[in-house]
């Protein structure tokens, strides 16, 4: 489980050392002697978990724990004390650390502990209800009768409680289309919940889709609320559901007719009422004939199905789309003005992207990130950038790839599992590369 800790201690060898100890676990980890200056790497960098002494020469630790619960909730906060004192334990607990830490008597409990820290942080946002800057239809974005077609029908059926399947290659906007069938039906003030079927092993997702009970296996260390019930009277979501086991399958169903469920490790029978919307980018017929998915749950999943076209098949929303995404990304890099020359479009008009409406906007985010005085243009796509430039030693695919890895890094202010996920390589890949180049 990787993750991002900043370790606050005036204490530099203990720093040094907790630093090194914690970084052989594949943590990202940063390092702040003062209060001060933990602050202003908390505003640079998107951390998960805080490890900090009580008593810092500008902070006192249970009121830092207070500041930082306040600007970033999200975070876990683990206090260390040389002083043991239980007073300031329960104070630290009540202003929202995690957990309290005895220097010396402890030492041995800090890496269960911030490997539980970083679970708890993990799991809030797996639960947290997806939020679009843009709500309902308004946020698909195309003029081609291919796509104002699939709207049509998406417009048309969000206004009933029919299950709906939504069909079509990876990166296509499926979720987008679930989120706008949402809002536009009488459950648009209820929950919006979304999970994808591949990203869990069969436990773990049976656990996020129908909750357990303290102990139900290991690692259930308290009772957890499934997104079944969390979706009680709004609408889940179920991306990539051909990719569910088959024995996940039947409980599906038996919850799909009879809007019941049992959490693991219980024999209560909970109740829970939403609408569902599943989405696949398998043939879910040819799976039925295989063995690897119900046919009756493929026909209480197929009340209407709506396929959305590969971005190939409408390259006429091609530059609007790349225009959306270019104002999304210059508002979030803070660009005041971006000269568009007409052979960036020309060059996006080439590809046949495969990946779809998300490769178009993971190129033009990087693009925007190697672009040269604030001018778009074919060479500021990787792609086209390599075809274009002359052989030598200075200019090696060697020499482009350092450049390159260095710019996203800048641009992600270091955080590396964001710069993985822009490069679309692995975290591990990643930490290869850096180590390859020397890069910090």
């Amino acid at each position: 489980m990787s993750g991002n800790i900043l370790i606050i201690d005036d204490e530099i060898k203990l720093l040094k050392l907790l630093g090194m100890i914690l970084s052989q676990e594949n943590f990202n980890v940063k390092e702040a002697s003062t209060a001060r200056s933990a602050m202003t790497m908390l505003e640079q960098y998107d951390f998960d978990v805080v490890l900090s002494d009580v008593r810092l020469p500008d902070a006192f630790g249970v009121d830092l724990v207070k500041s930082i619960k306040t600007k970033y909730p999200h975070l876990e906060i683990i206090l260390m004390t040389a002083f043991g004192n239980i007073t300031d334990a329960v104070q630290a607990m009540k202003n929202g650390a995690y957990d309290y830490l005895v220097k010396g008597d402890d030492n041995e409990k800090i890496i269960p502990l911030v490997y539980k820290a970083l679970e708890k942080v993990k799991d809030n946002r797996s639960k947290t209800i997806q939020v679009h800057v843009q709500k309902g239809f308004n946020q698909i974005i195309g003029n081609s009768p291919l796509i104002l077609q699939a709207k049509r029908l998406a417009e048309k059926v969000a206004l009933t409680e029919a299950a709906v399947l939504l069909t079509g290659e990876t990166g296509t906007g499926k979720e987008v289309f679930a989120s706008a069938i949402h809002e536009g039906s009488d459950r648009k003030k209820n929950n919006f919940v979304a999970i994808n079927c591949s990203a869990f092993s069969k436990e773990i997702l049976e656990s996020e889709l129908f909750g357990h009970k303290q102990g139900a296996f290991t690692g259930a260390l308290k009772d957890k609320k499934g997104l079944v019930e969390e979706a009680n009277d709004g609408t889940l979501f179920l991306d990539e559901i051909g990719e569910m086991p088959i024995e996940l399958q039947a409980k599906l169903l038996r919850v799909l007719e009879t809007k019941e469920f049992i959490k693991m490790g219980e024999t209560k029978v909970s109740k829970s009422d939403f609408r569902l919307i599943a989405a696949t980018n398998r043939n879910l017929e040819e799976e039925i004939k295989q063995g690897n998915f119900r046919e009756d749950l493929y026909f209480r999943l197929n009340v209407f199905e709506i396929m959305l076209p590969p971005l190939r098949e409408r390259k006429e929303d091609l530059t609007l789309l790349a225009r959306n995404f270019i104002d999304l990304f210059s508002h979030k890099l803070r660009l005041s003005s971006v000269q568009i020359d007409p052979d960036y479009y020309k060059a996006l008009e080439k590809n046949d992207w495969k990946g779809n409406i998300r490769e178009l906007r993971n190129a033009v985010e990087r693009s925007l990130i190697l672009m040269d005085n604030n001018i778009l243009n074919a060479e500021s796509l990787p792609r086209y950038s390599e075809k274009t430039i002359p052989e030598s030693d200075s200019l090696s695919m060697r020499s482009l790839e350092k450049i390159h890895i260095q710019k996203v890094l800048q641009y992600t202010k270091g955080n590396k599992a964001e710069t993985a996920r822009l490069l679309e390589i692995g975290i591990a890949t990643l930490y290869r590369k850096l180590e390859e180049y020397r890069l910090k």
